[in-house]
């Protein structure tokens, strides 16, 4: 029962690293780097959720992995593997989940297209040319 467990909590993690690695998880109430600085825009939600993804993808790969091995063993060896596990992936989620919060508090709204003139962007004082 724990090794299934641990698989499909591991594969649900690897499914939303993916997702938002590639940039295509939309905001939801139940996946993904969900704080207030990511929720706040579309593009925070996906550069929060673009960063989170590699750790994601360990804690999906880890978890996969001890669910698996729970199936090979028995007794302290696998309280030991399902410790182990349950401890690196809480680890990584969290790391995956700080990191994203950053990439979110980061990520500037750019200036919209309509106050661009032939000139160059006079947006909020952007001054590159248009190209």
């Amino acid at each position: 029962m724990l090794g299934s467990v641990l698989t499909l909590a591991g594969s649900a993690l690897l499914t939303v690293a993916v997702l938002g690695w590639r940039g295509t998880l939309p905001r939801n109430p139940v996946a993904g780097v969900r704080t207030p600085s990511s929720l706040r825009s579309d593009a925070a939600f996906r550069a929060a959720n673009r960063v989170a993804a590699p750790p994601l993808v360990a804690a999906g790969a880890s978890c996969v992995t001890g669910g698996v091995l729970c199936f090979a063993v028995t007794g302290t060896v696998l309280a030991v593997v399902a410790g182990v596990t349950g401890a690196g992936t809480l680890t990584l989620v969290v790391t995956g989940g700080l990191l994203g919060n950053h990439a979110a508090e980061a990520t500037r709204e750019g200036p919209s297209c309509d106050s661009c003139g032939v000139g160059g962007c006079t947006a909020k004082g952007f001054t590159a040319a248009r190209g």
